[in-house]
């Protein structure tokens, strides 16, 4: 067992998160003024201030850095033991925001504590608790991989059960984060070949109902139900971009994204200088702030956040490669490929590449549950970093990945 965690993944999380805080100061300087000039008017407050979510900020760093130093050393093996019981609260926490919900946007993401001053979005907890429960999963059936009635058809009824309770909120692109996450891990667990064009056809499927059974008349505006935004959406992306704008039928957070991202080409305007941050693009802490990242400090800086991204992959890819055990395996495989591609989306829908989402960049965006998920997230690799198998020759190191790899493609997964 190697007793130390992996230090280079942990510095550069490290790194994302500083990067976060000191982007944070600035992004956030009108919606601070503004939540605190609401709190104001309501007597809260004597005077407005600036510097509202930075404080907040801090706040929530330093609690979860003290729950990273806390779970690190909790074993990975109690996640594999508990994976059922956890598993269950987190579908348990989707029955009761569905109850005991904070509205928004017709969306009913997020529980109210009343003694608690944040909200809690379940969906977070469950991108977490649902790959360790599938490695678990993975693990403990890893014998009848190849069966269909003992290993697939109970596989798809947990995926097809936590879909259900997810698109009730509605969070459909929870669901489009979670699925290509579940086919991976599905592969890696060498899982019949048939079966995983079966999932993957699945999915087209569920795509293809969502946008055509949930659409809405376009010149009345009548049909409205409460998925009729996804296809408002995937419309708006296929259509023309110049057009849309035009007709101010593009959605407007995606138009002002553009505006920051484009507008100042190969200039900037340096740190603190933002022009869109000043509520013409909404809650830019949120979804949309890898925009003003550019806006602010050009491509140069975004190109080396990506690079982060994905180092921060390669190293979940590097301790699940060098694990024994099939269910640090399996973890360590769906948490950084989650990573990356929950990181990838909302980059992408900065750059108007795919369609509008409500999905956070992970370390960098302004949300308290996606913070704490995250630094979950990271214990977890960082504990499973402590049991790989330890360095080798480099040149045994090569022949063992070349051999893992040749035979990966020679193995029967009929």
């Amino acid at each position: 067992m190697n007793k130390q965690v992996d230090y280079k993944l942990f510095f550069a999380v490290i790194l994302l998160v500083i990067f976060w805080m000191i982007m944070i100061s600035s992004v956030s300087v009108y919606p601070s003024f503004k939540v605190t000039n609401n709190m104001v008017k309501l007597w809260l407050l004597d005077s407005p201030y600036n510097y509202f979510y930075v404080i907040r900020n801090i706040v929530h760093v330093v609690i979860s850095l003290t729950l990273l130093w806390i779970l690190v050393k909790v074993p990975y093996t109690f996640f594999e033991k508990n994976a059922r019981y956890i598993f269950f609260w987190s579908l348990a926490l989707l029955v009761v925001v569905l109850l005991m919900w904070v509205t928004f946007k017709w969306a009913r993401w997020w529980i109210s504590i009343p003694w608690i001053p944040f909200t809690i979005q379940p969906t977070e907890f469950l991108k977490f608790w649902f790959i360790i429960y599938l490695a678990y999963f993975f693990k403990k059936y890893n014998h009848t991989l190849h069966t269909f009635n003992e290993w697939f058809l109970p596989f798809l009824f947990i995926l097809w059960s936590v879909i259900f309770l997810v698109a009730l909120q509605p969070d459909f692109w929870t669901i489009m984060l979670l699925a290509p996450v579940a086919t991976l891990m599905f592969f890696v667990a060498w899982a019949n070949v048939k079966y995983i064009l079966m999932l993957i056809l699945s999915w087209f499927l569920l795509i293809f109902s969502v946008y055509s059974f949930w659409s809405y008349d376009k010149v009345t505006w009548k049909n409205l139900n409460s998925l009729w935004y996804i296809t408002q959406r995937i419309d708006n992306f296929l259509s023309d971009e110049k057009t849309s704008i035009e007709n101010k039928t593009i959605n407007y957070q995606t138009e002002q994204a553009i505006i920051a991202i484009w507008s100042w080409w190969f200039w900037w305007l340096w740190f603190w200088q933002s022009i869109q941050k000043f509520w013409y693009l909404p809650e830019v802490q949120w979804d949309f702030i890898f925009s003003v990242i550019v806006e602010e400090l050009w491509f140069f800086w975004a190109f080396i956040l990506v690079s982060m991204y994905i180092f921060i992959w390669y190293r979940g890819a590097y301790i699940a490669l060098r694990s024994t055990d099939l269910f640090a395996r399996f973890t360590a495989v769906g948490m950084s490929s989650r990573f990356l591609m929950q990181a990838f989306v909302n980059i992408w829908v900065n750059l108007n590449i795919v369609p509008l989402t409500w999905i956070t960049l992970p370390f960098i965006s302004y949300w308290w549950s996606s913070l704490i998920t995250s630094i979950m997230w990271l214990s977890i690799l960082l504990n499973i970093s402590r049991y790989i198998e330890n360095k080798e020759s480099l040149f045994k190191t090569r022949f063992k990945r070349w051999s893992k790899l040749m035979n990966f493609f020679r193995r029967d997964r009929i």
